[in-house]
């Protein structure tokens, strides 16, 4: 079993065990949250940016490290850590990415019923209507740094093919450090205001029967930021290994098709 899968598993438990206390307690779980989930959810967000704040600094560990090995070579130490963080990056990319996976599945299936029952039944559920932009958000946001790491995103590609490595290395840390990063720092500066004001109100549908989890799906903007700044990291970490000298994690994106 994948570890996406494992963690699909795990979610799907969580909640429907969620739902059967819930339903066991006369809906006590639910009006629990209701009353301090907002709360909760700004405390853990103020939380999360401090610690982010504080561990910003480590970004550049790469690219000091791309530096310093290019000219005095890379302690072991150092490189082992770069090797292991960006194995580790890679994993939670992966996992995340395997566990979405399954919403591209769920968007056809759901997509198809909806036609079903508006053009043969006459039916319509706003509902099911609105969790094809769930599905839809949730498949592109969470799979970007996985597609990254295996090379997926759309590029046009006129001279990266024929550079050597070492010159692929800084082409892959500038790119990073100069595009990549600050776009997604700029990405969570600028949705911190957007996410919060939805979790303060607990925003739903504007429709009263819709799906009343906006806030979740508006916060999927954030999480996709940090996931694209983390492989970002892992990009630069490979590429200080090569310009040391040292043998760096393979990455299948080095090696996908190039688009013209």
């Amino acid at each position: 079993m994948r570890a996406g899968d494992a963690l699909l598993l795990i979610l799907l438990a969580l909640v429907l065990t969620g739902l059967a206390v819930d339903a066991l307690t006369g809906g006590a779980i639910g009006a629990w949250l209701q009353a301090h989930l907002s709360g909760l959810g700004r405390q853990a967000g103020a939380a999360l940016g401090w610690i982010g704040l504080i561990l910003s600094p480590l970004l550049a560990v790469p690219l000091l490290a791309a530096v310093w090995g290019r000219f005095a070579g890379l302690p072991g130490a150092l490189a082992e850590g770069l090797r292991r963080s960006a194995l580790a990056i890679d994993a939670v990319s992966t996992a995340i990415a395997d566990m979405t996976r399954w919403a591209a599945l769920a968007l056809v299936v759901v997509t198809a019923v909806i036609v079903i029952q508006r053009y043969v039944f006459g039916l319509s559920f706003t509902r099911l209507q609105e969790s094809v932009i769930y599905l839809h958000s949730a498949l592109f946001l969470l799979s970007s740094a996985a597609a990254l790491l295996n090379g997926s995103h759309v590029r046009v590609d006129i001279f990266y093919s024929r550079l050597s490595m070492r010159a692929r290395a800084w082409t892959n840390l500038a790119g990073t450090y100069l595009a990549l990063m600050p776009m997604c720092i700029l990405i969570l500066i600028t949705s911190s205001g957007y996410v919060g004001a939805a979790w303060r109100i607990l925003e739903r549908s504007r429709e009263g029967d819709g799906l009343p989890l906006v806030f979740l799906l508006k916060t999927l903007i954030p999480v996709f930021a940090v996931m694209m700044i983390l492989q970002g990291a892992s990009m630069a970490a490979r590429a200080a290994l090569t310009l040391a000298g040292r043998t760096a994690p393979p990455s299948p994106g080095e090696y996908a098709g190039q688009e013209l």
